[in-house]
């Protein structure tokens, strides 16, 4: 009888770096979580990491802490990527069928998906993956599926996934220098979209927003494919930057600030807050209305921007799924509020679905999204024997390959 299969998320954030440990039972559909587990970080800045040794020796406490309640140790992970240095860019890729009866094989498509990654790159930039978008057989648009039809020539429209070389670098050095194998990277919103979304809204076409500390992390989804991403330099860090600025008191009262009074909109109460901190000669006495005035300029910067990238897909205030928040910067008072508000769209906070115990944190989207995808993609190789379902992850192809000479 084939055994339960363990397999470990590291999502790797500006501010925290998490592992969560689950196990895929056979015939359960739920992931059972074994282990989660969190550190502060340091050296990474905007989700990159520029400090290599420092990240590593901070996974490796966080990996031995989360071995101590595990019946075995932890050798490989699936991390996740962020970072505003990646980059999304279209292409197209053309061949002639091969075969002498125009059928057109899985050769074929290799090829066509090859002849799309053919273009020029600045220096110590890297293409990463390439995610088709749709297929065009013989002037015939809209094709998901060529395999085995018949034609003469086959296109494909595809989105080339890429990102700065050093950057990738030193992010796959600080994980293996913590003695761990990197079994894939995904880039973060991908994996927070495989925690919180359904089909039916990708099918429809939704909008996900990961708010971390650093990066906002966005993707676009239309009849269930990708159809667009982008990382914006801003997150939950800059609001609690902003209120210690405009509060004038120390980061770390700013930060108990935002999350006990923090909300996205101002209602007319006319009351005083006050709060008590190690640092503070005083009591600090602030005002509810100059505290949401400094939290909704900033979370509005960020609205802007999405609404930004759906006029560049044409797309804005479009989607009939709308918007999903996730992340910690989703747990802001009143945030789908504002974001109706600013985006004119539906708005839901998103929460990892398929865990048992069930995962209420939006801030763990990221990390329960990389474990689903580990699932899917050792579902498709028949890791250990056997096969854990179908759905949504038949369809995954392996995000991308890193390889260490």
């Amino acid at each position: 009888m084939p055994r339960p299969h363990i397999i470990t998320g590291l999502d790797i954030g500006t501010s925290a770096i998490k592992v969560l440990v689950i196990q895929k039972k056979p015939g359960e559909s739920e992931l059972e979580v074994l282990e989660e587990n969190q550190q502060k970080a340091s050296g990474i800045r905007k989700g990159v990491v520029v400090n290599v040794e420092e990240v590593a020796g901070i996974i490796s406490s966080c990996i031995k802490k989360t071995e101590e309640r595990l019946p075995k140790r932890i050798n490989d992970v699936y991390a996740n990527i962020s970072g505003s240095h990646i980059f999304f860019i279209p292409s197209h890729g053309l061949v002639s069928v091969s075969r002498a009866d125009q059928k057109i094989s899985p050769e074929d498509i290799e090829r066509v998906i090859q002849a799309a990654k053919i273009f020029s790159l600045p220096a110590n930039k890297e293409i990463l993956e390439v995610f088709p978008k749709e297929f065009i057989v013989d002037g015939e648009k809209g094709i998901k599926e060529p395999l085995g039809m018949r034609g003469v020539r086959v296109e494909a429209e595809v989105l080339v996934l890429g990102g700065f070389s050093p950057y990738l670098k030193n992010l796959t050095q600080a994980i293996l220098n913590s003695d761990l194998q990197i079994n894939d990277l995904i880039l973060t919103s991908l994996a927070s979209s495989r925690a919180v979304l359904t089909p039916r809204e990708k099918e429809l076409g939704v909008v996900l927003l990961d708010i971390g500390a650093g990066t906002s992390s966005l993707a676009v989804f239309e009849e269930g494919d990708l159809i667009h991403t982008a990382v914006f330099p801003i997150g939950s860090a800059n609001i609690t930057n902003d209120i210690a600025i405009g509060l004038r008191t120390d980061i770390d009262t700013a930060e108990r600030i935002k999350l006990e009074f923090g909300t996205c909109l101002f209602q007319k109460t006319g009351k005083k807050e006050k709060i008590k901190g190690e640092l503070l000669p005083e009591p600090l006495v602030f005002s509810q209305k100059t505290l949401v005035e400094i939290i909704e300029a900033r979370v509005s910067e960020i609205f802007e921007q999405v609404n930004k990238e759906m006029k560049k897909i044409s797309r804005q205030g479009l989607l009939p799924a709308g918007i999903v928040l996730t992340g910690g910067g989703a747990k802001l008072s009143k945030i789908t509020d504002l974001a109706k508000k600013e985006l004119k769209l539906p708005c839901r906070i998103g929460f990892p679905l398929g865990f048992f115990p069930p995962q209420e944190n939006p801030s763990l989207s990221a990390a329960c999204g990389l474990v689903l995808m580990g699932v899917d993609l050792e579902t498709e190789r028949g890791v250990s024997g056997h096969i854990f379902g179908k759905g949504i992850g038949a369809r995954l192809k392996k995000i991308f390959k890193i390889f260490i000479p």
